[in-house]
């Protein structure tokens, strides 16, 4: 019974309650990973289960890892390593290669990234006679995703589509799901959709399933969707032994196609279900969960919880404004320093979010300006890398000559003398006779028979082509006998890409990069040799940005506020706390999406251990648009007395926009301000002699548009704030 000695009475009530459904309701900072794993460890130490019977799903690598290693310290290394604990997409791939065949999916599939989708995509869109720039990849592969995310196929959308737009989306899929099953590969919505078909039409494959995992526990469910939750009710059968956790406050990737009904509508799917609550935060200050709590109050699709704590009451909220962006990431690093020079924070207890990535520019700017370091997540990511995707391509192509994607990536690289314009006589070639490119070269490569119609290939061509074959065979040979790290260093050494690396101007960083990817290879040097290339690039390719983290480094974190799920810092920074940013301009007409955007704040703010500031700035340039900011309208919601009201940053511009200015409202004008039409003259304390060139009403004010003759051009003006004195016309 010591696995329930630390838990508070809420967590113990969830852990105890293993027969049947049961929904837990965790609030941020509640303790919910070791409720979940506090539960494995009690179904097996005091429940008896075996350890093979147990299945837990997260929704990142990371969450993954953490969970193996607090049930390594509860149950052993031993039984921990005998759970079933990972991704709902590394699961499924599992499931796949153990059990596809049933539904003619090869276990030796491999699985495409973005990347991989975007360029099979666009050759999808070329193939049924359009153009990829009049037709946005990224946009046709949405509305797949959309597709796959309901487990409907190419034939159920073609009968479905209402626009145009739709029926192109249907005839890129049936061209995109052909392509893929030629290449042998399965994309991230494949893993969970081909999974759910796979136990639709083979009833022995579920109830083998079923039988085994007695116990099914789900995290993060609030961000599952419709596929998701459709598994997760087939391997839960009758039994409905399952156990989900989540909080439909935190549910924030709808664009995902997360469906926060799962969450919501458990309760009517599984009426006999549990519901406990996990109230308690561990995490924050009390009046940081008391701003988060009133922001997040106004939502309307959420199951209310009443947060609370034991922490220390903690310091107020502190809400910023400032002029420009450039201000606000000047103010961001300033008082970063500040907390550090005063003892009172690391660089690595502070992170700064955003809404928008483009947001980083002004922020990553002021960082080197001051030579502060920091991290930025969703950079170039390390799988993403040029050099990296070659070598990881060749590893591909070993383990699946059919995958042309990977194929085409290397066949000239390093060079080899085979162009562009002989990659494309070959891929027309292969496709007119139905075959792959691999088996294409093959046929190149053998001898020509009487009337056989080949690409007219000159010599040299040909010899190359037959090159890169024998290489590849080679290759391939050699990954039956070898290890997989020896593999790796056989594929450097044979195609020479540390002589072509290194002969590039960045050529020593990015070899650096490539020797980081044989160290992830070691960890895989005890496995088979054909296990051990499977499990390596399975790994890579599900690694998603968070996972790659590296907490010890004492640097400040950038990171968007949707990255930030899962996340926690003692001083939390959000900027650009401004309506058409958070909330995004684009949800300002959706309730629903401005819903999601609200609990897009409050996942942000829950995120802060001890300090959170809410930054805003006056006026913003971002993506070409220049705009005077409205602050945001979740601010309005923090009531006055958690709020820090001190002027903790001091503006040259002060006449522009003094500290007065309200996130609550903006102040009228004053009555003695005369009204202002275009063609009136005006002057400013700073800009000198102007010309109205525009005057609307703003909320409760007016955004004045004037064209200074001083040189310092158009500016936007608040009439509250900008003190013009109207003027006689200037000679």
């Amino acid at each position: 019974m010591d696995i329930l000695d630390e838990l508070n009475p809420a967590q113990r009530e969830a852990v105890e309650a293993i027969e049947g459904p049961v929904l837990i309701l965790a609030g941020p900072g509640s303790g919910k990973t070791r409720v979940i794993a506090h539960r494995v460890a009690y179904l097996i130490k005091v429940c008896g289960v075996s350890p093979h019977r147990i299945m837990a799903v997260t929704f990142t690598n990371k969450a993954a890892r953490e969970m193996v290693e607090r049930l390594q310290r509860l149950i052993g290394e031993r039984m921990a390593g005998d759970l079933t604990i990972g991704t709902f997409h590394a699961i499924c791939a599992r499931i796949l290669r153990q059990a596809g065949r049933a539904i003619d999916v090869d276990p030796r599939f491999v699985i495409y990234d973005d990347e991989d989708q975007l360029s099979l995509l666009k050759r999808a869109i070329q193939e049924i006679g359009l153009d990829p720039k009049q037709y946005a990849p990224r946009a046709i592969a949405s509305g797949i995703s959309a597709a796959k995310s309901s487990t409907v196929t190419p034939k159920e959308y073609a009968r479905s589509t209402h626009s145009y737009f739709e029926e192109v989306v249907g005839r890129v899929y049936e061209r995109y799901q052909a392509t893929l099953t030629e290449n042998n590969a399965l994309d991230f919505d494949d893993l969970l959709m081909k999974t759910v078909q796979l136990f639709r039409s083979s009833p022995e494959t579920l109830a083998k399933y079923q039988s085994r995992y007695l116990h099914i526990l789900v995290d993060e469910f609030q961000d599952t969707n419709l596929v998701q939750y459709e598994l997760i009710k087939q391997l839960g059968g009758d039994r409905h032994n399952i156990c989900v956790v989540g909080d439909p406050d935190q549910s924030i990737y709808s664009w995902r196609f997360a469906d926060l009904r799962n969450i919501l509508s458990f309760e009517k799917d599984y009426p006999e279900a549990k519901v406990v609550l996990l109230e308690q935060n561990y995490r924050s200050t009390q009046l940081i969960l008391e701003a988060a709590s009133h922001v997040i109050s106004a939502n309307l699709q959420r199951k209310p919880k009443k947060l609370w704590t034991d922490n220390e009451p903690g310091e107020m909220v502190n809400i910023v404004e400032t002029y420009t962006e450039q201000e606000e990431a000047q103010f961001v690093v300033s008082e970063i320093e500040r907390l550090v020079e005063g003892g009172k924070a690391h660089l690595s207890d502070c992170a700064v979010m955003y809404r928008t990535n483009a947001q980083s520019r002004a922020l990553e700017e002021a960082f080197i300006r001051y030579g502060t370091p920091y991290k930025l997540i969703a950079g170039t990511r390390f799988y993403e890398r040029r050099e990296v995707k070659d070598i990881i391509a060749y590893l591909r192509v070993i383990q699946n000559p059919q995958d042309s994607v990977s194929l085409l990536r290397i066949i000239n690289v390093p060079g080899r003398g085979i162009g562009q314009q002989s990659q494309s006589q070959l891929s027309s070639w292969a496709k007119s006779l139905g075959i792959s490119r691999y088996e294409a070269l093959k046929r190149i490569a053998e001898p020509k028979e009487d009337g056989e119609q080949r690409p007219t290939f000159n010599s040299r061509i040909v010899k190359a082509l037959a090159g890169f074959l024998e290489l590849m065979q080679e290759l391939t040979s050699r990954s039956q006998e070898f290890s997989l790290v020896d593999l790796f260093d056989l594929v450097i050494k044979r195609t020479g890409y540390e002589e072509y690396l290194l002969g590039e101007k960045d050529g020593e960083e990015r070899w650096e990069n490539i020797l980081e990817l044989r160290a992830v290879a070691k960890d895989y040097r005890y496995l088979k040799p054909d296990e051990g290339l499977t499990a390596f690039l399975e790994g890579v390719t599900l690694v998603s940005n968070v996972d790659g983290l590296d907490e010890t480094v004492d640097t400040v974190t950038l990171v968007t506020l949707h990255q930030a799920k899962g996340l926690e810092f003692p001083v939390v920074f959000i900027v650009g706390v401004e309506d058409g940013i958070l909330p995004h301009f684009k949800s300002l007409t959706d309730p629903a999406q401005m819903e999601e955007e609200r609990r897009l704040c409050y996942v942000g703010i829950t995120r802060a251990k001890q300090r959170v500031y809410l930054v805003y700035a006056f006026r913003r340039s971002l993506m070409g648009s220049h705009m005077v900011s409205t602050p945001s309208r979740f601010l309005k919601d923090i009531p006055q007395h958690l709020i820090n009201k001190g002027d903790l940053w001091q503006r040259e511009e002060s006449q522009v926009m003094p500290s007065s200015y309200s996130w609550n409202k903006a102040p009228a004008p004053p009555a003695d301000i005369p009204e202002l039409k275009p063609g009136d003259h005006v002057r400013h304390a700073q800009f000198g002699d102007g010309v109205v060139v525009n005057c609307k009403p703003v909320r409760d004010d007016k955004e004045v548009l004037v064209a200074f003759t001083s040189g310092v051009g158009v500016k936007k003006l608040l009439l509250s704030f900008a003190n013009l004195e109207k003027t006689e016309k200037t000679r």
